[in-house]
């Protein structure tokens, strides 16, 4: 009887039972559920009573049908299930009106760091698209690429130095922030500086901990949700960094990716005298992956790209829009993968980050601003043409809202900026190169 939804944007989309499967499901992983089949039952039971109460010539709303859900959760029993979706209806509706408003606070963002880098950007030039374009005009872009490297690597050596002079109390490094934020290169440069000073870091991989690929929440278009810390099993992490704290042996997983597989008990690991556990994650500071360890025994990075840069219009750069594009090149020259899926994604990793990374920024020791002026510049000559493309296929497609605002949003940035090709005033060693190739680091 269902055949259409209205969306809060009023666009009638086809009804599709599956998107309240998914739901439902993904609200039962984020309390430890990892039974779909239940998912799919307590579906057939909000149809069930979306057509009991069905009006002759009306078309049920996605919180009419968001209500039915709750309903149905509680009166099955599921308090916890019901509890973790009202908390994500929640979110959305916070995430909404976030972007509704032109003036928002925050208490997630450090404002003393970003005073500084405007500071900085101001100092140099480069607080506006107009000055970098000016500067680029001038044939200065070297310049700007030596002035952006230089302030990202004292920033690296200030966390190196905290570490160090905390070294006798400390276990675990870890260095986190959300996707493309450039934690594999700052990992690695960070570690070198610690080895020079007698120190090695030792990575435990939590990738190993994912869960098998059959349990990780999807959507209707078959795109999984790695994005939330439940898809790793923290219980495990969080057991074996208390053992290996105390000085014992562990075998820790291995997660075949093509299989979608994790093989437990596989790999034995032990920390030495000289040796520091790094764990280098998206997840890395929330709270159930590490609650074993004392806070005095971790040293926290945070990474962000806190770029100070304003359009012609006087709207600063958005950080997450310089991520995606960094996550599209990276995954296009590292995994082969299509830059539009990243951008249909992309939706997972925003709300995940916002509710599970961003707000544990103020909890880091140290945080990291690995922003380039000059990616811009770059990001203008490879993708300007793609998010116009994709600015026209989304438009008008009820079903793919987020991706046509962002490659709206992002269109809209690269054509101000004046590209450049040549990438070869870029350093190798550059956090830049961690996506768009030539990284003298293996990754």
């Amino acid at each position: 009887m269902i055949k259409n939804v209205v969306k809060r944007s009023g666009a009638v989309v086809p009804f599709n039972p599956e998107r309240i499967t998914n739901a439902i499901y993904r609200a039962a992983v984020a309390v430890g559920g990892r039974d779909r089949t239940i998912a799919v039952q307590l579906t057939t039971e909000v149809i069930q009573l979306l057509e009991k109460q069905a009006i002759s010539d009306h078309t049920p709303t996605v919180e009419e049908i968001q209500d039915i859900v709750e309903n149905v959760l509680i009166e099955n029993g599921h308090a916890k299930v019901a509890k973790a979706y009202i908390l994500y209806r929640d979110e959305r509706s916070r995430l909404r009106r976030f972007r509704s408003n032109r003036i928002v606070t925050s208490d997630y963002v450090p404002w003393a760091k970003i005073w500084q880098i405007l500071d900085w950007a101001a100092d140099h030039g480069i607080h506006t698209i107009k000055g970098l374009n000016e500067r680029i005009a001038r044939g200065e872009f070297a310049e700007v690429v030596h002035e952006s490297d230089k302030a990202y690597s004292e920033d690296v050596e200030s966390a190196a130095e905290m570490i160090l002079d905390r070294q006798d109390k400390l276990k675990v490094i870890i260095i986190s922030g959300p996707s493309s934020s450039g934690k594999t290169t700052t990992t690695i440069k960070i570690g070198m500086r610690l080895k020079h000073q007698g120190l090695n870091l030792v990575t435990l991989n939590v990738d190993n901990y994912f869960y098998d690929l059959e349990l990780h929440p999807r959507d209707e278009f078959g795109d999984y949700d790695f994005e939330t810390p439940q898809a790793l099993d923290l219980y495990l992490i969080d057991q074996h960094l208390s053992q290996l704290v105390a000085g014992e042996e562990v075998y820790i997983p291995f997660y075949d990716f093509k299989s979608g597989r994790r093989y437990n008990n596989h790999t034995p690991i032990k920390i030495g005298s000289n040796d520091l556990i790094l764990i280098d994650s998206l997840h890395g500071l929330f709270p159930n992956m590490t609650i074993s360890v004392p806070d005095e025994q971790k040293f926290k990075v945070y990474l962000e790209p806190l770029l100070q840069m304003k359009d012609p219009n006087g709207e600063y750069i958005r950080w997450s829009d310089l991520r995606l594009i960094r996550r599209m090149l990276r995954d296009a020259v590292h995994r082969a993968y299509d830059p539009r899926r990243t951008l249909e994604h992309w939706h997972y990793v925003r709300s995940s980050e916002m509710h599970n990374i961003i707000p544990r920024i103020t909890e880091a020791d140290f945080i990291v601003n690995t922003g380039m002026p000059y990616e811009l510049p770059i990001f203008a000559a490879r993708m300007l043409d793609q998010f116009a493309q994709w600015e026209q296929d989304y438009a008008g497609n009820p079903l793919r809202e987020d991706s046509y605002e962002r490659a709206q949003r992002v269109h809209a940035v690269l054509q101000w900026v004046t590209p450049i090709m040549d990438d070869s005033a870029i350093p190798s060693d550059s956090v830049l190169r961690e996506f768009i190739g030539g990284s003298c680091y293996d990754y």
